[in-house]
């Protein structure tokens, strides 16, 4: 792979800007990847998407979250959350990330934003059971097993939103909604969500042969499963 990338670049040249070559219709880059890791690519993408629609949903039914973190809008609470240089790690947080954050964010006592602290939890969750990649080429490995697992926990932390209380038994965030007019909106991003970590398993799995261990829990007494 170097020495094919040594080569191609020689194709280039030299101080081409990486834009002047995709508005050429030759991106090097393209050519270290496999169709995998393409849809690997696609999938994230679109869960990020997701996590972004899930926080503003929260927000909205939630304002008092961000202004809780000290942000000045939830517009401004959700580029926080995902700014790069960020990492996923806030001090807030204890610079604590993917199943760590999203117990805080569970947590009654917990006093922070946790808005920020649940979605921090599963994208970053999602990023560690993507291998901490958010490019991917033909020597990066992806273990279906993580992205399984990883769809399992959204599942478990989409039932613990919906049914978790403080002590006075208030929920700890407002998200779906029943009545005369139901709001379904957060159930359904959640499960668009597991929907493509499901789908990306499956494809990883048969791309890799490797068979995925396929767990079945009771989501009352469920625990969050590793990703790495």
């Amino acid at each position: 792979m170097l020495v094919l990338a040594v080569a191609l670049g020689g194709c280039s040249s030299p101080g081409t800007a990486p834009s002047e070559q995709r508005a050429r219709g030759f991106d090097l880059r393209q050519l270290l990847k496999t169709d995998i890791n393409r849809v690997a690519e696609r999938h994230q993408q679109h869960v990020f998407a997701s996590l972004r629609r899930l926080a503003d949903k929260l927000y909205k039914r939630n304002p008092d979250e961000w202004r809780k973190g000290g942000a000045g809008s939830a517009e401004a609470a959700i580029s926080r959350i995902f700014d790069e240089k960020h990492r996923w790690r806030f001090a807030s947080l204890g610079n604590r990330r993917d199943l760590d954050a999203m117990q805080i964010a569970l947590h009654p006592e917990y006093r922070g934003d946790r808005v920020q602290a649940l979605v921090v939890g599963l994208a970053s969750m999602v990023q560690a059971a993507l291998g901490d990649r958010e490019v991917f080429y033909m020597l990066d490995d992806l273990e279906p097993q993580h992205i399984y697992n990883a769809a399992r926990n959204v599942e478990i932390a989409a039932w613990k939103l919906a049914t978790a209380r403080d002590p006075s038994g208030r929920p700890l965030l407002l998200s779906n909604e029943m009545g005369e007019v139901a709001n379904l909106s957060f159930e359904r991003e959640f499960g668009r969500i597991i929907g493509l970590l499901d789908a990306l398993a499956d494809i990883v799995e048969d791309e890799t042969d490797r068979t995925v261990t396929r767990v079945v829990q009771n989501l009352g007494t469920a625990v969050f499963l590793p990703v790495y």
